[in-house]
């Protein structure tokens, strides 16, 4: 990681030459997280809200990102998941601190298809498709017996067939409405690259002081 009161520069952000295209830019940034070795270069902040303003925020994973948004996966029941029925409007943030990179993305959120669902939760691992359906995610439990307990139960029932991905479980698509693309720089006058989609999908571009 580097010492970021003495960051190591290797690149810079430039407002006329970077990617007209910010889902094009993060893919890239991705990327070089993903080539970097580092654990979880796909874990992000996820801010949501209430109908009433209070913010709350965990981490989540991204597992898919293109031109239609930013898409994660969760318990419909959970509390995310509550909030964003009752305000569809969120936040996302990654930070690869060892790359000196920050993005945040800031849109509204729908429910994916079932059937794009369906698809992802056939990839999961076994336990993590026990696992999705053992938790009352976000609900209180007496204690770790009722989750262990659940998760035998299940292993019994889908011991001989696949498992089907309940109906409270799937994913939630980000459709950006701006994209900040944070860069560490000497003395703290770090690059802040700005895109806000317009009206017609295209994006404008703005260069932000730190």
């Amino acid at each position: 990681m580097h010492d970021l009161s003495n960051p190591t520069l290797t690149a810079e952000l430039d407002e006329n030459s970077v990617d007209r295209n910010p889902v094009a830019l993060f893919q890239r940034w991705f990327a070089d997280a993903l080539a970097s070795g580092v654990k979880l270069p796909n874990a992000m902040t996820l801010a949501t809200a209430t109908a009433g303003g209070k913010p709350s925020a965990r981490m989540v994973l991204l597992k898919q990102v293109d031109d239609e948004g930013f898409v994660f996966y969760t318990n419909y029941r959970s509390r995310k998941a509550q909030e964003l029925d009752a305000n569809p409007h969120a936040a996302l943030i990654f930070y690869w601190a060892h790359l000196d990179r920050q993005v945040r993305v800031e849109g509204r959120v729908t429910r994916i298809s079932e059937a794009e669902s369906d698809e992802y939760f056939a990839t999961r691992l076994r336990e993590s498709q026990l696992g999705a359906i053992a938790s009352p995610q976000s609900e209180v439990i007496p204690n770790r017996n009722v989750l262990e307990e659940n998760f035998r139960e299940l292993e019994e029932r889908y011991a001989h067939g696949p498992v089907e991905r309940p109906a409270y479980w799937g994913g939630y698509r980000l459709q950006p409405e701006r994209i900040e693309f944070w860069l560490s720089r000497a003395g703290r006058l770090h690059d802040r690259i700005n895109y806000e989609r317009q009206a017609d999908g295209s994006w404008t571009i703005s260069r932000l002081a730190p």
